[in-house]
């Protein structure tokens, strides 16, 4: 090689593909809708205007070169941000080794590999081996254009691209996929993403994402195929996916989604196994976009197979002192009824539950089906035995960024050391759930250090408890409502809720402080103190105003899940005033301030599956109040409640049928010779007696002369109530959130509780003021109403007919509200 400058010339220049002489390459997000894919932007490099795999960049101009002799110096040029020093240490040959080609090529892809340089070359001269390099810009700013569905934060989040990062085609391509993504789950599958590059000054660029989102690709029909049992309306109301149609402007039900195809036929598995076909299965489970790419076509590929009914059920017992015959009074299905898949896994799952509790910690117990398709009938066994034994040897909390660590321990039901079962983790999650402090929360279980022991997890992902509320609304009980809140319900992460709200309408004023204490000194003691003050102006329905200023202390605790006691102490400074002439004797008398000084006390058990929206269960409250420790009210009253809540789900196929029954009854007695206020009254109508005014049912006062002719609502002393309700989906708004009800009322309410000898200031001699409604014959009304959970807050309309009543009642046909503080 002496005297001969001989050169071995190595280079791959990476022009990215998707700006090809200068021009972007669009992208829409059906290209990414799971059926096809991009190719990938490291499959091909260009070199001289060839293209070339990745695994030929390394034998590029390989053949025929000058080999031999060894390396004597390193020379790097180009590099302006990347020192020198790195550049040599990502190479894999060094000064001093041979000029050996598969080194050379090897030093060549670690360089790419780096994803720094745009262009690299590797030359020799002689014995020196000279670097070449252009680096790849950095990323100066990163802009989203066109993009109205989707936020520029919700899309900063999936790219990988920043400010002060170096550029590469690679990633680029990624992140147009990605953002193609996002725009495929909002079912925008015309969207078109267009990535361009603007060079700056000092090898910079800014990278612009134009986007295109075109319009929502909806749902345009869904079809079933191989049903014969159901037909396709009935299997469309099972499915969670809904054919597009004008009043889903609320509801994304109607946009393609693949998860959801996925989550549709476990919704169809679990609706044929509740109705006897045990061997249903989905074939498959398509979706097909329409070659204007403006709307999907859902099919699903169904195979029923035959319908079973029960057969023999039996029960085996393993566990130890559990013998099979007495577990037979907790079996709630019979032989010959169809098949059903929800009902045998709830019946196994309450005698696990049951025997949990009767002292066997790790009782199991399983439903094996046998089935005989000849005769069409499914054998079923329940299988008890004992379970491995686990016991808890540690439990970490994990995402709690603010609640505190014995905030979330309290709400479980397990400790350290305590026996683990699969229902203890299905009670934590829900308590915690139930908390409101958390978006997520999941119960992960590990190997603890020997086999009977298990570490618990419990992860959670917080969310802001904080809440300021600024609303209004309409009640048919106090007109035009305007509301003002500030909440804390996990004040600085120890569990308690406090706030201050007030409110402020045509006929009422309220202002409210609370606090409470859900573990008062770490105990299972809920602790709260309510300060309050309330001014209504009864003038719609009454010929008095009232004010109340006091306040509550509250203490409550549980006997165990379902059993809990609350007591309470209330102090009010209450007042009656503008009073009109015209008004009736006995709330001329009522006039003036009063104290009331009373003591409560309410014992429940509660069984519903959801307290604030139950579907199945039942509740039973027994409460008393006294008044008379100070004061100048005395008297007893006492209080009880009971609801029960029947699901339909196996007779009409869907979640959100229930009836419900309630009832109430109470009664109040004096003592000690009271005032006798009507406002501690029990009043019937309104909420407890839809179709009738509030107070409108039960005694009230006949306007005599001269001049007291107004005939006022003075309420009684013992009241009942009971109530039937129906609720129900309503077609084509159940996407909506708008739910159906119908409903019939019934109660009564009498004896007379004021004076009835009044001094008559004309006479002045004592008088009888006539009381008309002073009956226990019932009073029934019969009507139907909806709730629409709108984005505007609550809608509640309910109308009431009146069936049966006195003919004095008022009553009101029409009750409605709107607002969120209903």
């Amino acid at each position: 090689m002496t005297g001969k400058r001989s050169a071995l010339f190595v280079s791959v220049c990476m022009v990215p593909f998707l700006f090809q002489e200068g021009h972007a390459v669009a992208a829409t997000a059906a290209d990414y809708s799971g059926r096809a894919h991009p190719p990938s932007a490291v499959s091909a490099v260009r070199h001289g205007g060839a293209q070339l795999t990745s695994t030929e960049i390394a034998s590029a101009h390989s053949s025929g070169l000058p080999k031999g002799g060894v390396i004597e110096e390193i020379e790097v040029s180009g590099n302006t941000r990347i020192e020198t020093n790195t550049v040599l240490s990502y190479m894999v040959v060094r000064e001093g080794d041979a000029f050996a080609q598969d080194d050379l090529d090897r030093s060549l892809k670690t360089l790419y590999a780096t994803g720094l340089f745009k262009d690299v070359t590797l030359r020799r001269e002689g014995n020196i081996l000279k670097v070449r390099l252009v680096e790849n810009p950095i990323v100066n700013r990163i802009v989203f254009e066109g993009n109205h569905a989707a936020k520029d934060e919700d899309l900063r989040k999936v790219i990988s691209l920043r400010p002060r990062a170096v550029f590469s085609a690679e990633s680029t391509a990624d992140d147009r996929q990605k953002i193609l993504e996002v725009y495929a789950q909002k079912a925008r599958y015309a969207a078109v993403v267009t990535p361009q590059i603007v060079k700056l000054a000092h090898n910079r660029v800014d990278v612009i994402f134009q986007v295109t989102e075109g319009p929502q690709t909806l749902i345009r029909k869904i079809a079933f195929v191989g049903n014969k049992a159901f037909g396709e309306n009935k299997l469309a109301g099972v499915v969670s996916s809904k054919e597009t149609a004008w009043f889903r402007f609320f509801s994304s039900a109607d946009e393609y989604n693949p998860d959801r195809l996925k989550y549709d036929a476990e919704l169809l598995r679990h609706f044929y196994l509740n109705n006897g076909y045990v061997d249903f299965q989905v074939k498959n489970a398509t979706g097909e976009l329409s070659p204007d790419r403006k709307s999907f076509y859902v099919t699903f590929t169904v195979d029923e197979g035959p319908r079973y009914r029960l057969g023999k059920v039996d029960i085996r017992s393993s566990l130890r002192h559990v013998p099979a015959k007495s577990l037979r009074k907790y079996v709630e299905l019979f032989a010959h009824q169809w098949y059903d898949g929800k009902a045998v896994q709830d019946n196994a799952t309450d005698m696990e539950e049951i025997l949990q509790g009767q002292g066997h910690p790790f009782a199991m117990v399983r439903p094996e089906i046998a089935r005989n398709p000849e005769k069409g009938v499914v054998n079923l066994l329940f299988d008890v035995s004992e379970g491995p034994r686990r016991y808890i040897e540690r439990i970490d909390v994990n995402g709690n960024t603010v609640t505190q660590d014995n905030v979330i321990r309290r709400q479980l039901p397990f400790a350290e050391s305590d026996p683990y079962t699969p229902s203890y983790k299905k009670y934590a999650k829900a308590a915690l759930q139930d908390l409101g402090f958390f978006k997520t929360v999941s119960i992960d279980e590990t190997p603890g250090s020997a086999q009977d022991r298990t570490n618990v997890a419990v992860n959670v992902v917080e969310k802001p408890t904080g809440e300021f509320s600024l609303g209004g609304g309409y009640s048919t009980d106090v007109g035009v409502i305007g509301n003002i809140g500030l909440k804390q319900h996990n004040l600085l992460g120890t569990g308690v809720d406090a706030g201050l709200s007030g409110t402020m309408s045509m006929w009422q004023k309220q202002a409210d402080f609370s606090v409470t204490d859900p573990a008062f000194l770490g105990r299972n003691m809920v602790v709260g103190l309510d300060l309050f003050g309330i001014e209504n102006k009864y003038m719609t329905y009454q010929n008095y105003s009232e004010s109340r200023y006091g306040l509550t202390l509250r203490m409550g605790y549980s006997y165990n899940r379902y059993l809990s006691q609350s007591w309470n102490y209330t102090l009010t400074r209450r007042n009656v005033g503008s009073v009109w002439d015209e008004s009736s004797w006995y709330v001329i008398d009522q006039k003036g301030h009063s104290t009331l000084s009373q003591i409560g006390t309410t014992l429940m058990y509660d069984r519903r599956d959801n307290h604030m929206n139950p579907h199945s269960g039942y509740m039973v409250s027994l409460g008393g109040d006294f008044a008379g420790l100070g004061g100048n009210e005395k008297y007893v009253r006492g209080k009880a409640n009971v609801a029960y809540y029947i699901p339909l789900d196996n007779l009409m196929n869907n979640h959100d049928w229930t009836v419900a029954f309630r009832g109430g009854v109470g009664y109040m007695a004096d003592w000690g010779g009271g005032r006798h206020d009507i406002i501690d009254n029990f009043y019937l109508g309104g909420n407890n007696l839809r179709g009738f005014l509030d107070g409108g049912a039960g005694p009230r006062s006949v306007g005599s002369n001269p001049g007291h002719s107004a005939e006022d609502l003075i309420g009684g002393r013992f009241m009942y109530t009971a109530s039937a309700q129906v609720n129900f989906p309503i077609p084509m708004l159940s996407d909506m959130g708008v739910k159906g009800r119908a409903f019939v009322d019934s109660g009564s309410l009498a004896g007379l509780r004021v004076r009835r000898r009044l001094t008559n200031p004309v006479t002045d001699q004592p008088d009888y003021t006539p009381v008309s409604g002073d009956t226990l014959h019932p009073r029934v009304s019969a009507g139907a109403g909806f709730s629409w959970q709108s984005p505007f807050g609550l809608l509640n309309i309910d109308l009431g007919v009146p069936v049966m009543r006195s003919h004095n009642d008022r009553t009101q046909l029409l009750r409605f509200g709107f607002g969120q503080q209903f």
